[in-house]
């Protein structure tokens, strides 16, 4: 485990030696740089992990910790690059480098061609090695290095086709309301460092359990947690920070599976997981977690109804599933908030990476309304839709999603939060309804597109072990965790609740894609057209629908109350700037004393007798008033 700093290592030396090529190498160098870079620290981590196992045996409480130099030291802040692997760092670690591989393989193929190849995997490479950094950092400080690290490699990447200037200003979205986040983690760092004298995880897990529980709001601990709170849902993409996310669709697709579908929006949970313990001491904080998520789950699962973009719909789809672990950690179900992320970065890496074979087959044609009666022509990324589109769901039995998703539902249930309850369920019903819609027009119907095919390895062999994990394998998955995350407690929930609780979802589940195959499943059938033209209100039909289409204008919101106001205060002030203008006054001032001094040398000698006289009387005048007070 000595080896683990190599996981970090590898990946910037990737990108330090592409950012140096400057792009003067072939495409085959520089993917063999990016990816074989990457592949390295996979293999180091499968090192690791092994080492991890045998060392730790049956203790999940076991801890390697790293430590390689000391950063720097001011008094009583004294901050160390240091590395911390626990179960939890190694189930991120295996993810980050696990997925992230196998998306860099794809990328390979998908950006040939593309202007900026090398560009791109010096980008990614950099990415991987700030995430890997912000999940093995063993103090706060190096975690929010990641952390910031890969808000940036984010703005790159999703401006990326940078010559689109709506796609830079879709990375300057990103880039502003994830900054909102930071700033609140880096105000609980400063919080965190007054109250307990260090940053370090080791010692914030020991020394935070002396403190005594807190309800009162303006508490010091309560403002940590809050701000904590604030930071994780700005990188989650979770209400209400999470309209960045669909903009960021604009980037490549291998861009949309690595960091806004796999890894760097589950960061946020990886926070709250990582500072569980000062989450448990505020449960109001805790409380408000959920609820976040449960909002998101049915707000934005809503909104997935209604888009006609392919990348928006799956944008939609991530933000909603990353609700069920907000909404699980609002319940303390750390674990199971944790195998959601494995089991999501499973089926979503699939969803996004079939969908750009597809986008690839379409011509670069997102809208799923301009295709149609594709299962034909592509039949393998058709059951890649099918398979991913199922764990997505939640279909029972053969499905990875299946298993998290009922797993953070029955612990919900064990713990009578009938609240989270019920918005988890609505989101089960909507998820399938948006998902299969998606599939049913794209791949049934009339044929609107005639696809060009292509079969690469580095094509199809991604998507096959994606699709493999996105089953019952994904599921059967044991995560490291010292919490229960393989079943419920059987104790507290009858088992026949368990099992009726299980019918009902699963019946939820079946009933959305039956409900979705009435609609979408044969556009032609007259009893669709009857269902589709209901005789809706104009209220109904221009605020509802638009508010689901446009993510319930939060986009419209924040530009009236920041955007606008903005610009209008600088286009005032670059009009008549008040600092500017008390600048102007002292210089105006200086130049009117300089004009009267310029006039009173004109070189005249009676002017220079006269001035000499005045101002001796002006003297003398002075005296005799001093001598006389």
């Amino acid at each position: 485990m000595n080896l683990l700093f190599l996981t970090i290592l590898f990946p910037f030396l990737g990108f330090t030696i592409l950012a140096i090529s400057q792009g003067r190498w072939s495409e085959n160098i520089s993917a063999i740089i990016g990816v074989g870079t990457v592949g390295l620290s996979l293999f180091v981590t499968i090192c690791v992990m092994f080492n991890f196992y045998c060392d730790a045996g049956n203790d999940m409480n076991f801890v390697f910790v790293q430590n390689l130099w000391t950063w720097f030291a001011i008094n009583a802040l004294y901050i160390t690059v240091t590395l911390r692997l626990d179960g939890l760092s190694l189930i991120m670690l295996s993810l980050i480098t696990g997925v992230g591989f196998i998306i860099h393989l794809y990328a390979a193929w998908y950006m040939s061609g593309c202007e900026g190849y090398s560009r791109f995997f010096a980008y990614t490479n950099l990415f991987m090695a700030n995430m890997i950094l912000l999940v093995l950092s063993d103090n706060l400080l190096l975690m929010y290095f990641g952390w910031e690290g890969v808000g940036l490699c984010s703005y790159l990447l999703i401006g990326f086709y940078y010559v689109d200037f709506r796609n830079g200003m879709a990375a300057l979205k990103a880039f502003v309301i994830t900054r909102f986040g930071d700033i609140c983690l880096i105000c609980a760092l400063f919080m965190i460092f007054d109250q307990y004298q260090t940053l370090s995880f080791s010692k914030l897990l020991a020394l935070e359990l002396k403190f005594p529980s807190s309800y009162h709001f303006l508490s010091d601990t309560t403002c940590i947690s809050f701000m904590l709170l604030i930071g994780a849902i700005g990188k989650s993409a979770q209400l209400p920070l999470q309209n960045w996310l669909t903009s960021a669709m604009v980037g490549p697709t291998p861009v949309s599976a690595l960091i806004h579908a796999a890894t760097m929006v589950t960061s946020g949970v990886y926070l709250i997981i990582r500072m569980s313990n000062f989450f448990s001491m505020t449960p109001n904080i805790l409380y408000l977690t959920g609820v976040i998520g449960s909002l998101t789950i049915v707000l934005f699962g809503c909104s997935a109804l209604l888009q006609s973009n392919i990348k928006k719909i799956l944008a939609y789809s991530t933000i909603s599933q990353i609700g069920y672990m907000f909404l699980a950690l609002g319940g303390r179900h750390w674990g199971a908030a944790m195998f959601h992320v494995v089991t999501h970065a499973f089926f979503k890496a699939l969803l996004f990476l079939a969908a750009g074979s597809l986008i690839y087959a379409c011509r670069h044609e997102q809208n799923i309304f301009k295709m149609g009666g594709l299962y034909k022509s592509i039949p393998f990324i058709y059951v890649c839709f099918l398979i991913g589109g199922a764990s997505l769901s939640g279909i029972p039995i053969v499905t990875a999603g299946f298993y998290s998703k009922e797993l953070i539902m029955l612990k919900t249930l064990v713990n009578h939060d009938y609240f989270f309850l019920f918005s988890g369920l609505i989101g089960i019903f909507l998820t399938p309804i948006y998902t299969f819609r998606m599939i049913f027009v794209v791949f049934h119907g009339s044929n609107k597109i005639k696809p060009r095919i292509c079969n690469k390895i580095t094509q199809n062999f991604p998507l096959v072990v994606l699709l493999l994990l996105s089953t019952f394998i994904g599921g059967w998955i044991k995560l490291p965790l010292s919490v229960d995350i393989v079943g419920t407690n059987t104790n507290t929930v009858c088992n026949y609740s368990q099992v009726y609780f299980e019918i009902a979802s699963g019946f939820l589940v079946i009933f959305g894609i039956w409900f979705a195959s009435i609609f979408w499943l044969d556009s032609l059938n007259s009893i669709t057209r009857q269902i589709r033209r209901p005789h809706l209100s104009e209220i109904v039909k221009r605020y509802i629908i638009l508010l689901c289409y446009y993510g319930w204008g939060f986009d419209w919101l924040y530009k009236l109350i920041f955007v606008k106001p903005y610009l209008f205060i600088t286009k005032k002030l670059s009009c008549s700037d008040p600092v500017n203008t008390i600048i102007n006054i002292f210089t105006s001032l200086l130049c009117w004393l300089k004009s009267g001094l310029a006039l009173s040398a004109n070189g005249k000698l009676n002017w220079y007798i006269v001035s000499m006289n005045i101002g001796a009387v002006i003297i003398l005048i002075m005296i005799l008033i001093y001598d006389h007070v």
